[in-house]
């Protein structure tokens, strides 16, 4: 399956709608994405990873990159999984779970919230 990124502009944020498979092949291109953001001044970026049907390390290798580039930069970085990712029904959530790394996001369900500087992430 091939991944997609579309990315739109809501509020001061960026937010990135990932597609498909985040894995050794596509994780790449995430990773262009995130940089060609901050590489136009965008520091407050979120990661839409609700249609992300699978991933593997190499994805959330990526993120965790992502995460220090925007801390390094001065920026934010937030993730958006399924209305129930931050409690059972997300793959990525539960890979970020059992890797231990999940408490290093801030996880919002949607972007409404994810771009409401107001708003409480999940807990984990």
């Amino acid at each position: 399956m091939t991944l997609k990124v579309y990315e739109t502009e809501q509020d001061a944020w960026t937010v990135l709608r990932i597609h498909g498979e985040l894995d050794l092949v596509s994780s790449p291109t995430v990773r262009q994405s995130v940089h060609g953001a901050v590489a136009a001044g965008q520091h407050d970026v979120v990661l839409d990873l609700s249609g992300v049907l699978f991933c593997d390390s190499s994805g959330v290798g990526v993120l965790i990159a992502s995460r220090r580039l925007m801390k390094s930069c001065g920026g934010r970085l937030r993730l958006i999984l399924p209305a129930r990712g931050a409690v059972d029904g997300s793959h990525v959530n539960k890979v970020l779970g059992a890797l231990g790394v999940r408490r290093l996001f801030d996880v919002y369900p949607d972007a409404d919230a994810a771009t409401d500087d107001e708003s409480q992430p999940l807990t984990a």
